[in-house]
């Protein structure tokens, strides 16, 4: 067993998913309270180890299908680089590890994670292989995911994250999905959850889960609650970045096919990179950018 096949086999490369964790301390413009934004990186670090140990978990089960996959047969263990004592091994700490961390600074959050491995263990031994549930299981995921960084920081979840998050997971799972079809196509080999989907049903839910995220996301901006708490009525600027990622990432996935790997597709493009940083920008500066200022001494310079 070497480090390398370790590390491809915990993946830390989707880690990016976890950083939704810091979601309800960064909207509610706290995520600068030193106290805070440290709960938030233990937190991120547990989940870390969680969601290395459900990969862990998948490829246990997934193994003999995925030597049959032209390209999941070269994971660890479906290759045998890596053996399934050795896998059990590795799974056992990374669930012990990241089921003791919180209980030395928010043992609430452990609620969170033991229902984000119980739903996966129940995606990966049979509900993964049910059309839409299985997607719905993705988003709820990252739903959690939100929730265990508010209890984690002790920030309240609003509703709108919470609706725009699994929607947006939503068109993150379709996509996989999507991606994952064209392949079954190209080699004639539908495993039992594709059997539910075909391409104009995948095109047309992405799409309307893709119009759904961005009214959500107008709502969330024009929300009194919202301008009130961040100061401005500006906000709304910041749907254009939203609206253009949205559209990026559907021309990735309907017209380039590139996004059997959501993950992969984020941190290959671009384009995609540029707007979700100006994006973070934008709005990191209508939150925080009259604290900075004040601090600075040049409030007064500037309006907002």
């Amino acid at each position: 067993m070497r480090i390398r096949d370790v590390v491809i086999l915990i993946r830390p490369e989707h880690w990016v998913k976890n950083l939704f964790i810091f979601l309800p301390a960064f909207f509610a413009a706290r995520l600068a309270e030193p106290a805070l934004l440290a709960n938030a990186l233990l937190g991120f670090t547990a989940f870390c180890l969680m969601a290395s140990a459900v990969y862990v978990l998948n490829d246990l089960v997934d193994a003999p299908q995925d030597r049959n996959h032209p390209d999941k047969c070269k994971r660890p263990i479906a290759s045998g680089a890596i053996s399934r004592v050795e896998a059990m091994f590795i799974l056992a700490g990374l669930l012990g590890a990241s089921f003791l961390l919180p209980l030395f600074f928010r043992p609430e959050m452990l609620i969170f994670s033991l229902l984000y491995f119980l739903i996966n263990v129940a995606y990966s031994l049979s509900l993964k292989h049910l059309a839409i549930i299985d997607v719905s299981l993705i988003g709820l995921g990252f739903l959690l995911r939100v929730l265990a960084g508010g209890a984690v920081t002790g920030v309240a979840v609003s509703h709108w994250l919470m609706v725009l998050t699994f929607v947006l997971a939503l068109i993150l799972g379709l996509a996989k999905r999507r991606g994952e079809y064209v392949v079954a196509m190209g080699e004639n080999n539908f495993r039992k959850a594709l059997e539910g989907y075909n391409l104009p049903f995948l095109d047309m839910s992405m799409v309307v889960c893709s119009t759904v995220a961005i009214v959500a996301y107008l709502m969330y901006c024009f929300s009194p609650e919202v301008t009130q708490r961040i100061g401005s009525d500006k906000i709304f600027y910041t749907s254009f970045f939203v609206v253009a990622g949205v559209l990026r990432y559907l021309q990735l996935t309907l017209v380039f096919g590139k996004t059997e790997s959501p993950t992969r597709a984020l941190l290959r493009d671009g384009f995609l990179q540029i707007i979700l940083l100006a994006w973070i920008g934008s709005f990191a500066w209508l939150l925080y950018g009259k604290k900075w200022l004040l601090q600075l001494g040049l409030l007064d310079w500037i309006s907002f």
